[in-house]
């Protein structure tokens, strides 16, 4: 972040920052969560364990809808109609086959049918949404009104479907609040089993305690023998005695808390702040552990791949910046991990709102002149952060990527991606670059 942000240790506290504005979910994934991939081979695992069949119901319907809004973020950045809806045909064939073969997997048991209708009706509802959302904002042209019409009726056959199922009853359907309100209930029901429960633990606790007290009684040993040295001095209680012992106590007061940060910032440099327990919603066992860090670094700090990968920047962008680090490892727990399964997702939001408090409007105009006439345009003051992404699962692959977010007061107002390079590509880019400079 560059220094004119004003975005520092001194303004931002780290751990109100993590609780406040750093949001994440994790669940299971596994390789086969592309449309195309996902599969017969897939859903006839859940016929196979029907202790599990809930657990994979719900992986399965999860990623799913992942792999569906990956697939179609194409269509929704095509710049024409014919492009869009070629695109958007491709996926919705590969859809409708899928949805074929999931109902075709209807369990006979009852007790495990009322899952797969609670599967099946969030599903069937969350595409027809999608879709109709995805529609509104498609670019519009008469000569794609055929391709249009098949994606409508696409949307109206998942609506009679589920009215033939009677999954939903007609004053639900009536009130789009209800409807909206029973598919919330049931996404949280589809996530049971998948996105894992999390206990979060901040570490350090009996460690600041103990910093806490080696810190007064340094203080307090100098505070004795300066009261000591004043009582030689000053023999008898008298007034300026008493004023001396007020002066030494007052300083107590000033340096104890100054001490105290001083040694916690030097034990606390490189440790993790949190520890968090991914634990399986059905199960009830710990699946992984997490260790967290997120501090502000030092340039010297910053590791040298990731800052030659800052490098690789025009000269003109170079300028005095602040370094905020966020990192997590992920331990998993072999024995309690579901088998099937390949990995873990996760998601992360950070919340750039507390940035944006500190950014100054800096409006300003900026005049053109064009066939004698003058223009006045209005101008807002913009930031951009380069936020560099490490990725490892093996501690000798690294995957990098950069991007570039451009902000203002009101918010984000670009992100753009800036590379994707492994160390090795890296280093070799940033060597040449080097070699070319004056």
């Amino acid at each position: 972040m560059p220094k004119e942000m004003q975005v520092n240790s001194d303004v931002l506290d780290v751990q109100r920052f993590f609780n406040g504005n750093i949001v994440g979910k994790r669940a299971y994934v596994s390789q086969m969560i592309d449309l195309p991939l996902v599969q017969s081979r897939f859903i006839s695992r859940m016929k196979r364990d029907s202790s599990g069949y809930r657990v994979n119901l719900n992986v399965f319907v999860y990623h799913c809808l992942e792999a569906f809004e990956r697939q179609t973020a194409e269509a929704v950045q095509a710049e024409t109609a014919e492009e869009f809806y070629q695109k958007l045909s491709e996926v919705l064939k590969v859809i409708d086959d899928m949805l074929v073969r999931f109902r075709d997997t209807q369990p006979h048991d009852p007790k495990w049918h009322v899952y797969f209708e609670q599967a099946d009706n969030y599903l069937s509802w969350m595409l027809e949404q999608r879709l109709l959302k995805m529609l509104t904002k498609a670019p519009k042209s008469s000569s794609t009104s055929e391709e249009r019409q098949r994606v409508l009726e696409f949307c109206q056959a998942e609506n009679e479907y589920r009215n033939v199922q009677r999954y939903n009853s007609a004053m639900t359907m009536s009130d789009p609040n209800r409807i909206a309100n029973k598919m919330i209930l049931l996404k949280r029901l589809i996530e049971q089993g998948v996105v894992f429960k999390e206990e979060l633990q901040e570490l350090g606790g009996i460690l600041q305690k103990a910093v806490k007290g080696v810190a007064t009684a340094l203080v307090m040993l100098v505070v004795y023998g300066l009261v000591l040295e004043a009582a030689n001095l000053l023999s008898g209680l008298t007034f300026a005695l008493v004023g001396t012992l007020a002066i030494i106590y007052g300083f107590r007061e000033i340096f104890k808390d100054d001490v105290r940060h001083i040694i916690w910032s030097y034990l606390q440099r490189g440790r993790p702040l949190f520890a968090r327990k991914l634990i399986d919603g059905v199960s009830k066992q710990v699946v992984a552990h997490q260790k967290i860090w997120l501090a502000f670094l030092r340039h010297s700090e910053i590791p040298e791949k990731v800052e030659r990968l800052l490098r690789r920047r025009h000269r003109q962008s170079f300028q005095d910046a602040d370094y905020l680090h966020y990192r997590i490892d992920t331990n998993t727990t072999s024995g309690s991990f579901r088998k099937g399964y390949q990995g873990i997702q996760e998601q992360l939001m950070f919340d750039l709102s507390p940035f944006a408090r500190h950014l100054e409007r800096g409006q300003g105009n900026i005049f053109t002149e064009q066939g004698g006439k003058i223009s006045k345009n209005t101008i807002e003051k913009r930031y951009q952060v380069n936020l560099v992404i490490c990725v490892s699962e093996d501690k000798d692959e690294v995957e990098y990527r950069r991007y570039k977010i451009t902000m203002n007061r009101s918010g984000i107002v670009d992100l753009d991606f800036s590379g994707e390079v492994e160390y090795e590509r890296a280093e070799a880019h940033s060597q040449e670059n080097e070699a070319k400079m004056p």
